[in-house]
């Protein structure tokens, strides 16, 4: 896991206590596209469930965690796809 895998599992930790956290580098899948970068890092899959999302609509979900990778998404990461759960709701 490089150091921006690490920094948005960090700050999605802290930010939400999730119950499952799965952060994948889907970089490689997009070798040669707009904001790919040399070694990796730029094209993220996420999928969170926890808590904070119970009762909150799709966007809302996302706009959070959004609102959480700010820096992130400002820098490095080019593109993150987001699947935000509550507890209880499938995958």
């Amino acid at each position: 896991m490089g150091a921006i895998s690490e920094t948005i599992q960090r700050k999605l930790v802290d930010a939400f206590s999730p119950d499952r956290l799965e952060v994948v580098d889907d970089s490689a899948r997009h070798h040669g596209h707009a904001g790919a970068r040399e070694g990796g890092e730029s094209h993220f899959n996420l999928l969170i469930q926890a808590k904070a999302f119970v009762g909150l609509s799709k966007v809302a979900r996302q706009r959070l965690v959004y609102r959480t990778l700010a820096e992130e998404l400002a820098g490095q990461v080019h593109a993150l796809s987001v699947r935000a759960l509550a507890p209880g709701e499938e995958a």
